[in-house]
């Protein structure tokens, strides 16, 4: 049955090729469009589609639109073409394609509108044929058509990147290196010009070609040309640029190495000396883009003498030049990274931001107070944790942390546009502190402005401010909810030796903080929860930024940790944002993400229902749950455990009993598909050395013996099978109670199948265990013992039937169960226990 977005799309193509037929080729194309956005697949849909393509070249729908844009400069005919090319499936014939573009640059670029830079980006997108053109024209003269295509927009431009980096056009690789190293310098000259407006343009060129083939490239690049580069990375021009800029200059610094951060350091050294207010600006600018990137060489020129004598007169409440004071901030902000940096500005630069922060402009102000939050952040805290920064022996309360974070709130509480990033910034350093973990938690007030403020940049594409902003609240949420790491036992005792050697020398308090205990960070974050930050986070992961999907992974992780929060969270979406989060994931970081979202998902779907969960149809599906949580199983390949570091197995239980949960669903899909995915690593645990292992995945075993799949890995008449039965026996004779019922369920279920019972009468100790379970003091485990007795006497046929009351009768079962009789009251033991008599008293 068609829905009504097929019948309307089936509809539109009917008109369209009656449209087309009478010459109605715009009202056709436009039918077909929507018909396509309704029903891209559907066969009638794209058999008027290809029907449509067939047409002569000359008659083509895009081809009009273009002659009409080109020679009558029709601009709406322009805009339909730009639509055109981009809807999915009207991709124009290759013909088609060449003549829309020999048509475009038949006219000299400020002829045109600037829809001819997406024309003419679509095009070689799309074409094979365009892209050709493009390799031949640059064969002949790599100048002259840069030339001819520079001035027509930023996409035109970067498609002589495109055009470079595709192998596929050209008839050799040394022609093509040959036509990028020419169009590289060609880009780094257009930088290089006076008096242009296009920097941006070149810098992606730039950017691009470095990005993807720095390392065939790095050559090119000489003082003059890297020069270039850094000065595009000044404070004051727009961010778009200094985003491309950083781009190339981290990309060249990755693969020039030490030779390069050499070359970057001369060159800022260079500028400084020579004390222009513009050459200082630039110098500034370019130590703040590298200092994330390349701190040991960035902080290296910070600290070298002839650096901070430049530095130090700058520092001056004399100092006028408000574009240098930002710079200058900027920096010291920017340097922070380095401990060694930070200790010197807390010594050299402490007086001067004092005073900045209390008589310079909003700006300033801001940049000072984050400087002073990171430097009295790192300083040693006095009793009250309180920090104050003292200048020629005076407390100057004014810039201690208690006061900054004040400030900070404030700014927030205003959400004014140009102060929200410095107060982000000051207070994701800040919060580092147990007393302004406590204070920032506390305060109702600002988490719920920290939400609202976090929230459209989430869902803003901006990768610039909005991704900062965003990176530095959910920095401050990752701090409020971070525990304390578990420990071994013998990390235990070394950490209470190391507290023991400090509180003897009066270095510090022996144990940690009160407030960075279970019990405080567990009402931390519950105050998160209540405060909103699930929408907020549920946002947040559907960025494609690793950084911030790594911090949302730790929050949730830390917000599952408590049990009365996990049924809200669940309730707001979390479990499908965290199966989507724990997809394998490329590199470290990324495993990282992973790993904590498994884990998180893992302690949420042990508390709740998974019925209420996963729907019947629809996402997320049970089945969905299970690869994550079995993920957590097993050892990560690469990691290495010592005594000193052992494996947190913490995961593993939890993961564990998430599975039992879900094993526990009412039909078979999700059990069957963790037999399917974890059975390996089930049956390696099972014989762990760990109590609370090998009692979970008994648990969890127990539960799979209610769906076929699991029965069939003990009762499939198999070798491997009786040995897997062997465990489960073995298992009801341990010390810990939990496992022992675990495995006697297991065994309760499993001997309903004659295979099983087989399996048990080849044991030599096999009914022996099973009466031992009958003999315990504990009903359940009299309950499992005497149902398996029952199964062995009852359901067994012929000569297995046989052989099992034989069994039990030699092993003294007749007087066993009689005993189970005389000492329990309760009803099913003693209907089992009857039962199971019956057949051997005849």
């Amino acid at each position: 049955m068609l829905s009504p977005g097929e019948e309307r799309a089936i509809h539109l193509a009917t008109e369209a090729i009656e449209l087309f037929d009478a010459g109605h080729r715009e009202a056709a194309s436009r039918n077909l469009r929507e018909a396509l956005s309704l029903a891209p697949h559907h066969p009638e849909v794209t058999g008027t589609l290809l029907k449509v393509q067939k047409d002569e070249t000359q008659g083509h729908h895009l081809l009009d639109l273009c002659r009409k844009y080109t020679a009558n400069k029709d601009e709406s005919a322009g805009k339909d073409a730009s639509l055109y090319l981009r809807t999915d499936g009207l991709k124009p014939p290759e013909e088609v394609a060449l003549q829309c573009l020999m048509l475009l640059l038949a006219e000299r670029p400020h002829a045109l509108t600037a829809t001819q830079d997406d024309l003419i980006s679509s095009l070689v997108r799309q074409n094979t044929s365009v892209r050709q053109f493009f390799s031949n024209r640059l064969q002949v003269s790599v100048t002259t058509f840069f030339d001819e295509i520079y001035d027509r927009g930023d996409g035109a431009a970067v498609c002589l990147d495109t055009v470079v980096l595709d192998p596929s056009v050209w008839p050799s690789e040394t022609v093509r290196y040959h036509c990028e190293c020419e169009l590289f310098l060609l880009f780094i000259a257009k930088l290089m010009e006076s008096g242009h407006d296009l920097d941006g343009r070149s810098l992606k060129g730039i950017a691009r070609l470095l990005a993807v083939d720095a390392e065939k490239l790095q050559h090119l690049v000489d003082d003059e040309g890297l020069e270039v580069i850094l000065s595009s990375l000044d404070s004051r021009l727009p961010a778009e640029w200094r985003g491309q800029a950083t781009l190339a200059t981290v990309k060249y610094l990755q693969v020039a190495k030490q030779a390069g951060e050499e070359r970057f350091s001369r060159l800022i050294a260079h500028k400084i000396t020579k004390a222009r207010n513009d050459d200082i600006v630039v110098a500034f600018s370019a130590a703040v883009a590298v200092f994330p990137v390349a701190p040991n060489a960035a902080a290296s020129l910070f600290l070298s003498d002839e650096f901070m004598k430049a530095l130090m007169p700058l520092a001056s409440r004399s100092s006028k030049n408000r574009n240098v004071e930002v710079a200058l901030l900027e920096l010291l902000n920017a340097a922070c990274v380095s401990t060694a940096c930070r200790e010197t500005i807390s010594k050299r630069f402490s007086d001067w931001l004092s005073h900045v922060l209390t008589n310079g402009s909003d700006e300033t102000s801001d940049l000072a107070a984050v400087v002073l939050a990171k430097i009295r952040t790192s300083e040693a805290t006095n009793g009250t944790g309180a920090v104050a920064s003292q200048t020629n022996g005076k407390v100057q309360e004014e810039d201690s942390v208690p006061e900054l974070v004040h400030r900070f709130k404030e700014l927030m509480s205003q959400r004014k546009v140009e102060h929200v990033p410095h107060a982000i910034e000051g207070l994701a350093f800040s919060s580092v502190k147990p007393d302004v973990k406590e204070q920032l938690a506390e305060d109702r007030s600002f988490l719920n402005d920290l939400i609202q403020i976090l929230r459209p940049h989430a869902t803003n594409s901006s990768p610039t401010s909005a991704s900062s902003v965003l990176y530095g609240g959910l920095t401050i949420i990752q701090h409020l909810t971070q525990f304390l790491p578990n420990l071994s036992e013998e990390q235990k005792k070394m950490a209470q030796l190391k507290a023991y050697a400090n509180a003897k020398t009066g270095e510090a308090r022996s144990g940690p903080d009160p407030r960075q205990q279970d019990e405080a960070v567990l009402a931390r974050c519950r105050a998160i929860v209540e405060a909103g930050a699930m929408p907020l986070l549920v946002d947040c992961a559907k960025t494609n930024l690793p950084s911030i999907q790594s911090l949302v992974s730790q929050i949730l992780l830390s917000l599952a940790r408590d049990r009365s929060s996990r049924g809200a969270l669940a309730q707001q979406g979390a479990v499908k944002v965290l199966i989507n989060m724990a997809a394998p994931q490329q590199g470290n970081a990324g495993a990282e993400t992973s790993h904590y979202a498994s884990h998180a998902l893992a302690r949420i779907l042990i508390s709740v229902n998974p019925a209420l969960i996963f729907p019947s149809s629809g996402f997320p599906s049970v089945t969905s749950a299970v690869r994550p949580l079995v993920s957590l199983l097993s050892s990560p390949e690469t990691a290495v455990f010592t005594a000193d570091q052992p494996r947190d197995l913490l995961p593993v239980f939890e993961g564990l009993l998430a599975l039992t949960n879900l094993a526990s669903y009412p039909d078979e899909s999700a059990s069957e598909t963790i037999v399917r995915q974890g059975w390996t690593v089930l049956e390696d645990l099972l014989l762990s050395s760990h109590t609370w292992i090998q009692r979970a995945t008994c648990e969890l075993v127990c539960n799979l013996m209610a769906c076929e799949a699991g029965v069939m890995q003990y009762a499939d008449g198999s070798k491997q099978a009786a040995k897997r039965l062997h465990v489960l026996l073995a298992l009801t004779d341990v010390d810990d109670t939990a496992t022992r019922k675990a495995a006697g369920g297991a065994l309760a279920m499993l001997t309903e199948f004659e295979s099983a019972i087989t399996a048990v009468l080849d044991r030599p100790r096999g009914v022996e265990l099973l009466l031992s379970l009958c003999r315990d003091s504990d009903a359940e485990l009299q309950h499992r013992g005497v149902a398996c007795i029952r199964n062995l006497t009852s359901l067994a046929a012929g000569n297995t039937g046989v052989r099992a009351r034989k069994a039990v009768k030699d092993q003294q079962g007749v007087e066993t169960l009689a005993g189970v009789l005389k000492r329990t009251s309760n009803p099913a033991i003693l209907q089992t226990g009857v039962e199971a008599l019956k057949p051997i008293m005849r």
